[in-house]
Protein backbone atom coordinates (compact mmCIF):
# COMPACT_ATOMS: atom_id res chain seq x y z
CA UNK A 1 0.00 0.00 0.00
CA UNK A 2 2.57 2.25 0.78
CA UNK A 3 5.03 1.38 -2.15
CA UNK A 4 1.89 1.96 -4.40
CA UNK A 5 1.26 5.36 -2.49
CA UNK A 6 4.96 6.32 -3.56
CA UNK A 7 5.18 4.98 -6.66
CA UNK A 8 1.82 7.27 -7.73
CA UNK A 9 3.84 10.21 -6.30
CA UNK A 10 6.67 9.42 -8.21
CA UNK A 11 4.48 9.61 -11.32
CA UNK A 12 3.06 12.59 -10.59
CA UNK A 13 6.10 14.40 -11.71
CA UNK A 14 7.25 13.01 -14.83
CA UNK A 15 7.48 14.38 -17.98
CA UNK A 16 7.99 17.73 -16.63
CA UNK A 17 10.75 20.10 -18.27
CA UNK A 18 13.71 20.34 -16.61
CA UNK A 19 13.05 24.58 -17.04
CA UNK A 20 9.86 23.83 -14.79
CA UNK A 21 11.95 22.03 -12.55
CA UNK A 22 14.37 25.14 -12.59
CA UNK A 23 11.40 27.93 -12.42
CA UNK A 24 10.16 25.43 -9.20
CA UNK A 25 13.55 26.18 -7.57
CA UNK A 26 14.16 29.46 -8.37
CA UNK A 27 10.06 30.23 -7.12
CA UNK A 28 11.15 28.29 -4.03
CA UNK A 29 14.18 29.96 -3.35
CA UNK A 30 12.35 33.11 -3.72
CA UNK A 31 8.84 32.14 -1.21
CA UNK A 32 11.00 31.13 1.48
CA UNK A 33 11.81 34.16 1.99
CA UNK A 34 8.48 35.86 1.84
CA UNK A 35 8.19 35.98 5.83
CA UNK A 36 6.60 39.78 5.12
CA UNK A 37 3.01 39.16 4.60
CA UNK A 38 1.97 36.45 7.22
CA UNK A 39 2.83 38.97 9.78
CA UNK A 40 2.60 42.29 8.25
CA UNK A 41 -1.16 43.24 9.87
CA UNK A 42 0.81 42.41 13.29
CA UNK A 43 3.90 44.39 12.46
CA UNK A 44 1.84 47.41 10.96
CA UNK A 45 -0.32 47.17 13.94
CA UNK A 46 2.51 46.25 17.23
CA UNK A 47 5.71 47.99 15.51
CA UNK A 48 4.31 51.13 13.85
CA UNK A 49 1.54 51.16 16.08
CA UNK A 50 -1.06 52.01 13.26
CA UNK A 51 -4.98 51.65 13.81
CA UNK A 52 -7.07 48.64 12.08
CA UNK A 53 -8.71 51.11 9.78
CA UNK A 54 -4.93 52.42 9.00
CA UNK A 55 -3.75 49.14 8.36
CA UNK A 56 -6.59 48.15 6.19
CA UNK A 57 -5.48 51.17 4.26
CA UNK A 58 -2.06 49.98 3.74
CA UNK A 59 -3.56 46.76 2.44
CA UNK A 60 -5.97 48.49 -0.09
CA UNK A 61 -2.84 50.30 -1.05
CA UNK A 62 -0.77 46.48 -1.32
CA UNK A 63 -4.29 45.19 -3.15
CA UNK A 64 -3.63 48.71 -5.67
CA UNK A 65 -0.06 47.98 -6.37
CA UNK A 66 -0.65 44.22 -7.28
CA UNK A 67 -3.66 45.30 -9.42
CA UNK A 68 -1.98 48.09 -11.67
CA UNK A 69 1.34 45.36 -11.09
CA UNK A 70 -0.82 42.93 -13.14
CA UNK A 71 -2.01 44.35 -15.59
CA UNK A 72 1.40 46.45 -16.41
CA UNK A 73 2.79 42.96 -16.19
CA UNK A 74 0.50 41.33 -18.85
CA UNK A 75 1.19 44.40 -21.20
CA UNK A 76 4.78 44.22 -20.79
CA UNK A 77 4.72 40.69 -21.07
CA UNK A 78 2.92 40.72 -24.74
CA UNK A 79 5.68 43.34 -25.89
CA UNK A 80 8.84 42.36 -24.75
CA UNK A 81 8.65 38.77 -23.42
CA UNK A 82 8.02 37.03 -20.29
CA UNK A 83 11.64 36.57 -19.63
CA UNK A 84 12.79 40.36 -19.25
CA UNK A 85 9.55 40.90 -17.38
CA UNK A 86 10.66 38.03 -14.77
CA UNK A 87 13.96 39.18 -14.20
CA UNK A 88 13.40 42.66 -13.97
CA UNK A 89 10.22 42.47 -11.92
CA UNK A 90 12.43 40.15 -8.37
CA UNK A 91 15.32 42.09 -9.23
CA UNK A 92 13.87 45.70 -8.15
CA UNK A 93 11.46 43.86 -5.61
CA UNK A 94 14.06 42.97 -3.49
CA UNK A 95 15.83 46.15 -3.10
CA UNK A 96 12.00 47.58 -2.55
CA UNK A 97 11.69 45.17 0.25
CA UNK A 98 15.11 46.44 1.82
CA UNK A 99 13.60 49.69 2.24
CA UNK A 100 10.63 48.98 3.34
CA UNK A 101 11.74 48.95 7.13
CA UNK A 102 13.04 52.19 6.89
CA UNK A 103 9.80 53.59 6.42
CA UNK A 104 8.16 54.72 9.34
CA UNK A 105 4.49 56.72 8.98
CA UNK A 106 1.28 55.73 7.63
CA UNK A 107 1.49 58.07 4.38
CA UNK A 108 4.83 56.58 3.55
CA UNK A 109 4.30 53.11 4.57
CA UNK A 110 1.41 53.21 2.06
CA UNK A 111 3.23 54.87 -0.78
CA UNK A 112 6.17 52.31 -0.13
CA UNK A 113 3.80 49.04 -0.10
CA UNK A 114 2.02 50.26 -3.07
CA UNK A 115 5.91 50.77 -5.38
CA UNK A 116 6.63 47.67 -4.08
CA UNK A 117 3.73 45.13 -5.35
CA UNK A 118 3.06 47.10 -8.35
CA UNK A 119 7.04 45.95 -9.47
CA UNK A 120 6.74 43.01 -7.81
CA UNK A 121 3.26 41.75 -9.45
CA UNK A 122 4.35 42.51 -12.76
CA UNK A 123 6.24 38.82 -12.20
CA UNK A 124 3.18 36.84 -12.23
CA UNK A 125 1.39 37.50 -15.87
CA UNK A 126 5.10 36.89 -17.11
CA UNK A 127 5.63 33.46 -14.91
CA UNK A 128 1.97 31.81 -16.04
CA UNK A 129 3.14 32.81 -19.74
CA UNK A 130 6.29 30.96 -18.83
CA UNK A 131 4.98 27.63 -18.77
CA UNK A 132 3.47 27.71 -21.73
CA UNK A 133 6.74 28.20 -23.32
CA UNK A 134 8.63 25.51 -20.85
CA UNK A 135 5.92 23.07 -20.59
CA UNK A 136 4.24 20.68 -23.01
CA UNK A 137 -0.05 21.52 -23.41
CA UNK A 138 -1.19 18.10 -22.01
CA UNK A 139 1.37 18.70 -18.75
CA UNK A 140 0.82 22.72 -18.00
CA UNK A 141 -1.44 21.60 -15.27
CA UNK A 142 1.05 19.47 -13.27
CA UNK A 143 3.63 22.25 -14.59
CA UNK A 144 1.88 25.10 -12.64
CA UNK A 145 0.80 22.46 -9.02
CA UNK A 146 4.95 22.21 -9.36
CA UNK A 147 5.43 25.83 -8.84
CA UNK A 148 2.49 26.19 -6.45
CA UNK A 149 4.26 23.12 -4.91
CA UNK A 150 7.21 25.17 -4.54
CA UNK A 151 5.19 27.82 -3.41
CA UNK A 152 3.64 26.66 -0.75
CA UNK A 153 7.48 24.63 0.77
CA UNK A 154 8.40 28.27 0.66
CA UNK A 155 5.56 29.14 2.59
CA UNK A 156 5.75 26.26 4.47
CA UNK A 157 9.54 27.93 5.61
CA UNK A 158 8.84 31.39 5.77
CA UNK A 159 6.21 32.18 8.41
CA UNK A 160 7.98 29.59 10.93
CA UNK A 161 11.47 30.90 10.28
CA UNK A 162 9.67 34.34 10.25
CA UNK A 163 8.42 33.94 13.98
CA UNK A 164 11.43 32.86 15.06
CA UNK A 165 13.40 35.82 13.45
CA UNK A 166 10.98 38.28 15.23
CA UNK A 167 10.96 36.44 18.69
CA UNK A 168 15.14 36.18 18.03
CA UNK A 169 16.04 39.46 16.30
CA UNK A 170 13.32 42.16 14.95
CA UNK A 171 11.12 42.75 12.37
CA UNK A 172 13.43 44.33 10.42
CA UNK A 173 15.42 41.11 9.83
CA UNK A 174 12.12 39.99 7.73
CA UNK A 175 12.63 42.87 5.21
CA UNK A 176 16.09 41.82 4.85
CA UNK A 177 15.80 38.46 4.56
CA UNK A 178 12.75 38.91 1.88
CA UNK A 179 14.64 41.04 0.15
CA UNK A 180 17.96 39.21 -0.44
CA UNK A 181 15.83 36.22 -1.36
CA UNK A 182 14.37 37.82 -4.15
CA UNK A 183 18.02 38.94 -5.93
CA UNK A 184 19.35 35.80 -5.08
CA UNK A 185 16.08 34.07 -7.09
CA UNK A 186 16.15 35.73 -10.01
CA UNK A 187 20.32 35.88 -10.53
CA UNK A 188 19.90 31.70 -10.02
CA UNK A 189 17.14 32.55 -12.93
CA UNK A 190 19.83 34.22 -15.21
CA UNK A 191 22.88 31.25 -14.95
CA UNK A 192 20.17 28.00 -15.23
CA UNK A 193 17.04 29.32 -17.26
CA UNK A 194 17.63 30.51 -20.62
CA UNK A 195 14.72 32.29 -22.77
CA UNK A 196 12.50 29.97 -24.99
CA UNK A 197 10.76 30.91 -27.33
CA UNK A 198 7.16 29.28 -27.98
CA UNK A 199 4.69 30.04 -30.91
CA UNK A 200 1.06 28.89 -29.93
CA UNK A 201 -0.63 26.58 -32.31
CA UNK A 202 -3.65 28.05 -34.15
CA UNK A 203 -6.47 25.27 -34.39
CA UNK A 204 -9.63 25.94 -36.63
CA UNK A 205 -12.09 25.41 -33.53
CA UNK A 206 -9.53 27.72 -31.73
CA UNK A 207 -11.59 30.08 -28.99
CA UNK A 208 -10.47 32.86 -30.95
CA UNK A 209 -12.62 32.23 -33.93
CA UNK A 210 -15.55 32.61 -31.56
CA UNK A 211 -14.50 35.13 -29.38
CA UNK A 212 -13.23 38.67 -30.79
CA UNK A 213 -12.54 40.40 -27.59
CA UNK A 214 -11.37 39.26 -24.53
CA UNK A 215 -14.46 42.16 -23.22
CA UNK A 216 -16.99 39.65 -25.46
CA UNK A 217 -15.31 36.74 -23.51
CA UNK A 218 -19.18 36.41 -20.83
CA UNK A 219 -17.95 33.31 -19.34
CA UNK A 220 -14.73 34.56 -18.57
CA UNK A 221 -16.01 37.67 -17.20
CA UNK A 222 -18.11 34.87 -14.69
CA UNK A 223 -15.04 33.15 -14.06
CA UNK A 224 -13.13 36.59 -13.37
CA UNK A 225 -16.01 37.35 -10.41
CA UNK A 226 -15.22 34.36 -9.22
CA UNK A 227 -11.81 34.14 -8.64
CA UNK A 228 -12.29 37.68 -7.12
CA UNK A 229 -14.56 36.25 -4.39
CA UNK A 230 -12.48 33.66 -4.33
CA UNK A 231 -9.62 35.94 -3.42
CA UNK A 232 -11.57 38.03 -0.93
CA UNK A 233 -12.10 35.27 1.14
CA UNK A 234 -8.97 33.24 0.92
CA UNK A 235 -6.76 36.84 1.85
CA UNK A 236 -8.35 37.01 5.17
CA UNK A 237 -5.92 34.23 6.11
CA UNK A 238 -2.87 36.86 5.53
CA UNK A 239 -4.77 39.79 7.08
CA UNK A 240 -7.41 39.42 9.57
CA UNK A 241 -6.35 35.72 10.81
CA UNK A 242 -2.78 36.80 11.68
CA UNK A 243 -4.19 39.57 14.34
CA UNK A 244 -7.49 36.58 15.98
CA UNK A 245 -4.84 34.25 16.58
CA UNK A 246 -2.72 36.84 18.66
CA UNK A 247 -6.14 38.53 19.87
CA UNK A 248 -8.28 35.75 20.50
CA UNK A 249 -6.31 33.08 20.88
CA UNK A 250 -3.76 34.46 22.50
CA UNK A 251 -1.40 32.51 20.19
CA UNK A 252 2.53 34.48 19.92
CA UNK A 253 4.91 34.86 17.01
CA UNK A 254 6.07 31.35 16.43
CA UNK A 255 2.71 29.49 17.12
CA UNK A 256 1.20 31.78 14.29
CA UNK A 257 4.00 30.75 12.31
CA UNK A 258 3.80 27.41 12.85
CA UNK A 259 -0.02 27.35 12.02
CA UNK A 260 0.31 28.96 8.70
CA UNK A 261 3.61 26.90 8.15
CA UNK A 262 0.86 24.23 8.16
CA UNK A 263 -0.86 25.28 4.70
CA UNK A 264 2.16 24.92 2.92
CA UNK A 265 3.83 21.89 4.45
CA UNK A 266 0.45 19.88 2.85
CA UNK A 267 0.04 21.10 -0.12
CA UNK A 268 3.58 20.43 -0.54
CA UNK A 269 3.01 16.82 0.60
CA UNK A 270 -0.03 16.67 -1.34
CA UNK A 271 -1.81 18.74 -4.12
CA UNK A 272 0.79 16.91 -6.75
CA UNK A 273 -0.36 13.51 -6.55
CA UNK A 274 -3.91 15.21 -6.13
CA UNK A 275 -4.15 17.13 -9.11
CA UNK A 276 -2.10 14.16 -11.11
CA UNK A 277 -5.08 11.42 -9.98
CA UNK A 278 -7.70 14.07 -10.96
CA UNK A 279 -6.54 14.66 -14.02
CA UNK A 280 -5.96 11.01 -14.62
CA UNK A 281 -9.99 10.32 -13.31
CA UNK A 282 -11.10 13.24 -15.75
CA UNK A 283 -13.08 14.55 -13.36
CA UNK A 284 -14.90 17.67 -14.39
CA UNK A 285 -12.79 20.15 -13.06
CA UNK A 286 -15.41 23.20 -12.68
CA UNK A 287 -17.48 21.22 -10.75
CA UNK A 288 -14.45 20.52 -8.49
CA UNK A 289 -13.65 24.13 -8.27
CA UNK A 290 -17.28 24.42 -7.49
CA UNK A 291 -16.52 22.00 -4.26
CA UNK A 292 -13.21 24.20 -3.45
CA UNK A 293 -15.66 27.13 -2.85
CA UNK A 294 -17.54 25.30 -0.46
CA UNK A 295 -14.77 24.38 1.76
CA UNK A 296 -13.35 27.73 1.83
CA UNK A 297 -16.32 29.51 2.36
CA UNK A 298 -16.98 26.26 5.68
CA UNK A 299 -13.38 27.23 6.66
CA UNK A 300 -14.51 30.30 8.22
CA UNK A 301 -17.84 29.82 9.23
CA UNK A 302 -16.42 26.69 11.70
CA UNK A 303 -14.41 29.54 13.74
CA UNK A 304 -18.01 30.97 15.07
CA UNK A 305 -18.90 27.18 16.45
CA UNK A 306 -16.68 27.29 19.47
CA UNK A 307 -13.89 29.16 20.96
CA UNK A 308 -11.33 26.06 21.36
CA UNK A 309 -8.01 26.19 20.17
CA UNK A 310 -8.20 23.23 18.01
CA UNK A 311 -10.74 24.57 15.77
CA UNK A 312 -8.01 26.44 14.28
CA UNK A 313 -6.35 23.55 12.86
CA UNK A 314 -9.66 22.16 11.73
CA UNK A 315 -9.87 25.51 9.67
CA UNK A 316 -7.01 25.19 8.08
CA UNK A 317 -7.06 22.23 7.39
CA UNK A 318 -10.33 23.16 4.77
CA UNK A 319 -9.00 25.87 3.91
CA UNK A 320 -5.85 24.08 2.40
CA UNK A 321 -7.50 21.74 0.59
CA UNK A 322 -10.01 24.10 -0.67
CA UNK A 323 -7.05 26.06 -1.69
CA UNK A 324 -5.23 22.68 -3.67
CA UNK A 325 -8.52 22.01 -5.59
CA UNK A 326 -9.51 25.42 -6.62
CA UNK A 327 -6.35 27.49 -7.41
CA UNK A 328 -4.34 24.94 -10.16
CA UNK A 329 -7.00 24.30 -11.92
CA UNK A 330 -8.84 28.13 -11.85
CA UNK A 331 -5.21 28.74 -13.76
CA UNK A 332 -5.61 26.20 -15.99
CA UNK A 333 -8.87 27.30 -16.97
CA UNK A 334 -7.30 30.98 -17.57
CA UNK A 335 -4.56 29.62 -19.55
CA UNK A 336 -7.13 27.16 -21.67
CA UNK A 337 -9.69 29.84 -22.53
CA UNK A 338 -6.55 32.70 -23.60
CA UNK A 339 -6.37 32.82 -27.72
CA UNK A 340 -3.10 32.76 -29.43
CA UNK A 341 -1.37 35.80 -28.82
CA UNK A 342 -3.44 36.94 -26.33
CA UNK A 343 -2.27 35.16 -23.30
CA UNK A 344 -0.48 37.59 -21.44
CA UNK A 345 -4.33 39.66 -21.51
CA UNK A 346 -6.13 36.97 -20.62
CA UNK A 347 -3.59 35.62 -17.79
CA UNK A 348 -3.00 39.40 -16.45
CA UNK A 349 -6.74 40.01 -15.88
CA UNK A 350 -6.68 36.49 -13.80
CA UNK A 351 -3.97 38.09 -11.82
CA UNK A 352 -5.99 41.37 -11.12
CA UNK A 353 -9.02 39.52 -10.28
CA UNK A 354 -6.74 38.35 -7.20
CA UNK A 355 -5.07 42.09 -7.27
CA UNK A 356 -9.04 43.48 -7.26
CA UNK A 357 -9.47 41.41 -3.55
CA UNK A 358 -6.12 42.60 -2.23
CA UNK A 359 -7.67 45.95 -2.38
CA UNK A 360 -10.67 45.10 -0.61
CA UNK A 361 -10.75 42.34 1.06
CA UNK A 362 -8.16 43.43 3.97
CA UNK A 363 -9.76 46.74 4.06
CA UNK A 364 -13.28 45.30 4.04
CA UNK A 365 -12.06 42.93 7.01
CA UNK A 366 -10.59 45.20 9.24
CA UNK A 367 -13.45 47.52 9.06
CA UNK A 368 -15.71 44.71 10.37
CA UNK A 369 -13.47 43.73 13.06
CA UNK A 370 -13.03 46.90 14.13
CA UNK A 371 -16.96 48.40 13.71
CA UNK A 372 -18.46 45.07 14.95
CA UNK A 373 -16.54 41.78 15.68
CA UNK A 374 -14.41 38.84 14.49
CA UNK A 375 -17.33 36.48 14.34
CA UNK A 376 -19.84 39.03 12.17
CA UNK A 377 -16.50 38.77 9.18
CA UNK A 378 -16.10 35.02 9.81
CA UNK A 379 -19.82 35.08 8.91
CA UNK A 380 -19.33 37.89 5.51
CA UNK A 381 -16.83 35.90 4.60
CA UNK A 382 -18.25 32.28 4.67
CA UNK A 383 -21.17 34.32 2.66
CA UNK A 384 -19.26 35.45 -0.07
CA UNK A 385 -17.57 31.99 -0.76
CA UNK A 386 -21.53 30.54 -0.75
CA UNK A 387 -22.16 33.19 -3.12
CA UNK A 388 -18.84 32.28 -5.40
CA UNK A 389 -20.10 29.15 -5.43
CA UNK A 390 -23.62 30.03 -7.09
CA UNK A 391 -21.75 32.32 -9.62
CA UNK A 392 -19.87 29.00 -10.68
CA UNK A 393 -22.81 27.33 -11.46
CA UNK A 394 -23.47 29.65 -13.45
CA UNK A 395 -20.52 29.92 -15.52
CA UNK A 396 -20.59 25.59 -15.68
CA UNK A 397 -24.10 26.23 -17.41
CA UNK A 398 -23.05 29.05 -19.30
CA UNK A 399 -20.33 26.88 -20.98
CA UNK A 400 -22.58 23.71 -21.66
CA UNK A 401 -22.16 23.96 -25.54
CA UNK A 402 -18.29 24.36 -25.22
CA UNK A 403 -17.33 20.45 -26.10
CA UNK A 404 -13.86 20.99 -24.06
CA UNK A 405 -15.68 21.73 -20.49
CA UNK A 406 -17.62 18.79 -20.66
CA UNK A 407 -14.82 16.94 -18.85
Amino acid sequence: MVKRAVHGYRNSFKGLSKEVWWLALITFINRAGTMVLPFLSLYLTEKLHLTLAQVGWVMTSFGVGSLVGSWLGGKLTDKIGYYRVMFWSLLITGFLFIGLQYISTFIGFVLGIFLTMLVADTFRPAMFVSLKAYSKPENQTRSLTLIRLAINLGFSFGPFLGGLIITSISYAGLFWIDGITCISAILLMRVVLKQKEFHPKKVSDSIEHIITSIYKDKPYWIFLAVVFLMGFVFLQLFTTMPLYYKSVHKLTEVEIGLLMAMNGFLIFLFEMPLIHYIEKKLFNKLKIITGSLALLALSFLILNVTNWVGILVISMLLITLGEMLAFPFTNNFAMSRAPSGKEGRYLALYSMAFSFAHIFSAKTGMEMIDRFSFEFNWYLMGALGLLSMALMLWLRQSLKGEKKYLN
